[in-house]
C-alpha cells in the first residue's frame, strides 16, 4: 500500500479524465490498495485560480474528493512550520505547503513539477 498526495494539477487531471497523467500515476491513483489524499491547500489553490479566471473548476470539489474515494488532508500547524523551514528552491506557496505535508505525513507527492524533486520528498511523476 502506498499513500499518495496529489499535486493540484494531478487532482484536476484525474477529475477531468484528461489523458495527461503518466500511466504509473494513473495506475497508482486507481489502485484501491493505495490511499490517495487531496490537500486543503489544493482546494485553496483551485479557488484562487478560479477567482482570477485562470481555470474553470466545479464548486463542489470537497464532495468530489469524497466521491472518488480520496482522503481530505487538512492543513496543520506542523505543516505550516515545515513549509516555512523549506529552502527557497520553489517560491510557489501552494507547492511549498504540499511538499511540507508530504514530508510531515510520509506521503508520495504525485506531481509533474520538476522543481519539487529538489526537496527531500518522495515523488511519483504525474
Amino acid at each position: 500500500m502506498q499513500r499518495l498526495l496529489l499535486d493540484t494539477h494531478a487532482f484536476i487531471w484525474w477529475l477531468s479524465d484528461v489523458p495527461q497523467l503518466t500511466q504509473l500515476a494513473h495506475d497508482g491513483i486507481a489502485d484501491p490498495r493505495n490511499e490517495v489524499l487531496v490537500s486543503a491547500i489544493s482546494g485553496w489553490e483551485i479557488a484562487v485560480k478560479r477567482a482570477k479566471g485562470r481555470i474553470t473548476a466545479p464548486d463542489n470539489l470537497g464532495t468530489m474528493v469524497t466521491e472518488r474515494g480520496f482522503t481530505h488532508l487538512p492543513l496543520s500547524f506542523q505543516h505550516a512550520e515545515q513549509a516555512g523551514r523549506l529552502p527557497m528552491h520553489h517560491r510557489d506557496p501552494f507547492d511549498r505547503f504540499l511538499i511540507a505535508q508530504a514530508q510531515c505525513e510520509n506521503l508520495i507527492l504525485v506531481t509533474r513539477d520538476a522543481r519539487i524533486r529538489r526537496y527531500d520528498v518522495r515523488t511519483l511523476a504525474a
